[in-house]
């Protein structure tokens, strides 16, 4: 029974952190050599940008804890808890960042957190092969949902871009591990319906 909480208790603390408390990166936020000064409209885009980049990391959090609450395999455990840690590491440099350019973390975070964590756990209990197929798909969008990100960014904001390109690559080298461990391409009709559940996501939490 102790061990049985326990492991609830730690469950819990990894929401709470990631919806609502500080984090901290175990690696230091790439940061541009130069930077120019940018105009208040540009600082409220970036900041935006970055919010939904938070957000996203909020979700990819709560995705890996569901996912691997699910597995019962160790070696599938063992993956999404490093790129859990990558992950960590964004979340942290997103929360930086907007606090850098004076923005804020969007309101909706709890309400992501929770949906992610029920499909990341759903996807966890179709079996290994759907469940690093779900992690490789959200990977492969969350790349190119990045790229967007890069080519709507000012030119002149070197460190969001820094960052933004950082997380790109990392999300890239998440999707290939678990095309590695042997995932399963998702149908069409599942990859339609996380990129329209992306799409709400980010056009929420880039206003709120």
């Amino acid at each position: 029974m102790a061990t049985g909480i326990d492991s609830l208790i730690v469950e819990i603390d990894k929401a709470l952190r990631a919806v609502a408390g500080v984090p901290e990166a175990a690696r230091p936020m790439p940061r541009a050599a130069g930077e120019a000064a940018l105009g208040e409209p540009e600082r409220r885009h970036a900041a935006a940008l970055m919010r939904v980049n938070h957000c996203g990391e909020v979700c990819a959090q709560a995705l890996y804890q569901g996912q691997a609450l699910a597995s019962s395999s160790g070696k599938i455990k063992a993956a999404l808890a490093k790129a859990a840690r990558e992950e960590a590491d964004h979340l942290a440099w997103s929360a930086q960042r907007i606090r850098e350019l004076g923005g804020r973390r969007s309101a909706l975070n709890p309400l992501w957190y929770a949906g992610s964590l029920a499909f990341g756990y759903a996807a966890g209990k179709l079996g290994d092969a759907w469940n690093l197929g779900f992690l490789a798909e959200t990977e492969k969008q969350v790349e190119r949902h990045l790229q967007g990100h890069l080519e709507r960014l000012n030119p002149s904001d070197a460190t969001t871009r820094a960052v933004i390109e950082t997380m790109q690559r990392e999300e890239a080298g998440h999707a290939r591990t678990a095309e590695e461990l042997g995932a399963r391409e998702l149908p069409a009709p599942a990859k339609w319906a996380m990129r329209v559940l992306a799409r709400v996501m980010t056009t929420l939490s880039y206003r709120l």
